[in-house]
């Protein structure tokens, strides 16, 4: 697959799926995906944090579980879906903040006062069944690890990126960083 056959392989993902309610929230998959997106780029970010941003919740695109899957008390593990993804096409700049932003949630939350409290319900739902807040272990743990500053970053454009009718540039806007993000085909 090339780089331009990748990404257009992951727009139609947001194009046949990215219309589904992000679980719980007002806005829609690619709503969210655009927003958090366009906040790590008009804050500088790089251009693997920028993509990490897009992609963080493409798992949630690629299972069938349903947007109320938090409801039924599943944990779709769409993190660890998301890179199976991603990381055969993108490096672990990228791959490594998507698989730790679950993580960088419950780590927020026991290492920072008042943000459990400044979630989503939706968020905080979903909290319950990905572990709950960290212990002290976890998190000491968490703060060694090389893109554990990435994860945070991520977690707080996730947390931010939930804002009915916000307007984002398009996918297609994003394309060029995507590319230039990819590896070349094996």
């Amino acid at each position: 697959m090339t780089r331009a056959e990748f990404v257009d392989h992951v727009g139609r993902l947001f194009a046949t799926r990215g219309s589904d309610l992000y679980g719980g929230e007002a806005v829609t998959q690619l709503e969210h995906a655009l927003q958090a997106a366009d906040l790590a780029r008009t804050a500088g970010a790089p251009p693997a944090e920028i993509v990490a941003a897009l992609l963080h919740d493409v798992g949630h695109l690629l299972h069938h579980l349903g947007d109320d899957c938090a409801d039924r008390g599943i944990d779709a593990r769409h993190e660890a879906r998301g890179v199976r993804f991603l990381a055969k096409r993108l490096p672990p700049a990228v791959t490594e903040p998507v698989r730790l932003h679950v993580a960088a949630k419950r780590y927020l939350c026991a290492a920072e006062p008042g943000y459990l409290a400044a979630l989503s319900p939706a968020s905080v739902q979903s909290l319950a069944i990905q572990g709950g807040p960290m212990n002290e272990s976890e998190r000491t743990e968490f703060e060694r690890h090389p893109h554990f500053v990435a994860a945070v970053a991520l977690r707080r454009r996730d947390d931010a990126a939930k804002v009915p009718g916000l307007v984002t540039p398009p996918f297609a806007a994003f394309r060029p960083v995507l590319e230039e993000c990819l590896a070349p085909p094996a």
